[in-house]
């Protein structure tokens, strides 16, 4: 099963959208094998998003992504990325699909409500930088029986 990292950001939890958020993940299909509330200091949020560092918009991302608690979460499923990158939507809220959670409950690209893993890798590296061993759960959701066919579910 593959794992993906949801960051609901400031603008999610300020807005009281957490439960909706979860709500719409679970709806789909996915199990939350992590969950907790952190605040994001420079350091981590160098790291976690070092490919933007010397871009012009980072100094805001950081500046806003420091503004309140975030809330952390792993999530588990089958091919899991691309069914939650689906989900959320595009990062330019104004551009994604009506459904999507940034198409429904978002407007503004810098306030886009959530960070997604882009892809397997980056899943498994960013549950890892944000969740350590014993604070992800494995356990049996006896609903996957209804949901993926067998080899999905491996």
């Amino acid at each position: 099963m593959e794992r993906t990292l949801i960051i609901a950001k400031p603008d999610a939890v300020q807005r009281g959208l957490i439960g909706t958020i979860i709500t719409r993940l679970e709806q789909k299909g996915l199990k939350l094998i992590g969950l907790k509330m952190a605040g994001l200091d420079k350091a981590v949020l160098r790291t976690h998003y070092a490919e933007h560092v010397e871009k012009d918009f980072y100094a805001g991302l950081e500046q806003f992504m420091k503004s309140s608690p975030v809330v952390l979460m792993a999530w588990e499923g089958f091919e899991c990325v691309e069914s939650v990158r689906t989900l959320v939507g595009a990062t330019n809220p104004r551009q994604a699909s009506p459904g999507s959670i940034r198409g429904d409950l978002a407007i503004g690209t810098g306030r886009n409500l959530i960070h997604a893993s882009d892809s397997k890798a980056s899943g498994q590296s960013e549950v890892s930088h944000f969740f350590s061993d014993a604070e992800l759960f494995a356990y049996d959701k006896s609903e996957y029986v209804h949901i993926y066919e067998d080899g999905e579910r491996a």
